[in-house]
């Protein structure tokens, strides 16, 4: 037998493959048990994630269904709140709308008013001016024909009165007018023409009554005390003797000039004496002093002439009259033609700017 030299062995290719591969497929099965366990691991974290993301968008859903709910809601109640929004603006619309035509006719009944008032007014200022216009008429009139300062200057004030009410400044002037002759007629010297006027008048109606001279009676004497120790015949005696001695009386007449007048010469100087007081007072009333001085000392003569100084009446009618012819009746009036030129001046302007 013949040996054959060694040479190098030929490896074995299967096993070292399958111990190759087994090693890898350690490795592999090492890292897949490690991948497993990293996928389990992630799955658990995607899982876990995912539940809870899940979770968290359910918890999102409910929030947004409530949201959605709740906006839903609001979304209705603004509709109402819209709607009534509407409804209040058209009827505010409504309302800016009448106010609007109420405000139209306010203007207008403003304008009507404005216009009403300027004309009242106007008519106002021309009654005030013809009623001043009338009082300073009544108060010339008083003081040209009877002399009378009060009225005439009761005149004047109650004019400057009524301008004082009206409280117009186009009154200035007149009311300056008139303040002037008010102060002229408070300086004028004041005769009492109505109050000796009025004494005439009383005197004239004392006429009838006065006593004559012609009539005068002597003193009646007064009769003696009787005598408490006459007797009864005695004092008969004296009572019839009284009574004859009053059948005749002798007088002694101071004066030789007391006239004996008939019934109608009475009447006829009775009424000559009132006639005379009659023409005292129109002399007063037309300031006459010489005309009124000479009728009042004649009828003063009158009486003495002829009537009974004794009787108190007498007496106090001729004390009178000889007080009234001493008076002074004849003064400076002034006039109030100043004021009334005043009014018919402003009267004449008015008419003339209404025109």
């Amino acid at each position: 037998m013949s040996v054959e030299p060694e040479g190098p062995k030929p490896q074995p290719t299967v096993p070292v493959r399958v111990s190759v591969w087994r090693r890898l497929t350690d490795r592999l099965s090492g890292s897949m048990d490690i991948r497993m366990i990293a996928i389990g691991i992630g799955l658990a974290l995607i899982a876990g994630t995912w539940f809870d993301s899940r979770s968290r968008v359910n918890d999102l859903r409910q929030q947004l269904v409530t949201k959605l709910a709740e906006a839903d809601g609001y979304n209705k109640e603004s509709r109402q709140v819209v709607t009534q929004a509407r409804d209040a603006l058209r009827d505010v619309e409504f309302k800016v709308g009448m106010l609007e035509s109420r405000l139209a006719e306010t203007q207008n009944q403003r304008l009507a008013l404005e216009a009403l008032y300027l004309e009242l007014s106007r008519s106002r200022d021309e009654r005030v001016l013809a009623e001043v216009e009338q009082i300073l008429l009544l108060g010339s009139q008083q003081l040209q024909l009877a002399g009378n300062l009060k009225a005439a200057l009761l005149a004047l004030e109650t004019a400057d009165a009524r301008l004082q009410r009206a409280d117009s400044p186009q009154f200035t002037g007149l009311r300056r007018s008139i303040r002037r002759d008010i102060d002229r007629l408070k300086a004028a010297p004041y005769v009492d023409v109505v109050g000796m006027s009025l004494r005439l008048d009383n005197l004239s109606h004392q006429v009838d009554s006065l006593q004559l001279a012609m009539y005068e009676r002597p003193i009646e004497p007064k009769p003696a005390a009787p005598n408490p120790d006459e007797g009864a015949v005695q004092r008969l005696a004296r009572e019839a003797w009284d009574d004859l001695k009053s059948l005749v009386r002798v007088q002694r007449i101071e004066s030789n000039e007391v006239p004996l007048l008939s019934p109608s010469q009475q009447f006829f100087l009775r009424e000559n004496l009132r006639m005379r007081m009659l023409s005292a007072r129109i002399s007063l009333l037309a300031h006459d002093e010489a005309g009124f001085k000479a009728d009042t000392r004649s009828a003063a003569d009158w009486l003495q002439r002829y009537f009974d100084m004794k009787d108190k009446r007498v007496a106090a009618a001729a004390a009178a009259l000889k007080q009234l012819s001493e008076s002074e009746v004849s003064i400076d009036i002034p006039d109030i033609s100043a004021s009334l030129e005043a009014v018919r001046n402003q009267k004449l302007v008015r008419e003339r700017g209404l025109r």
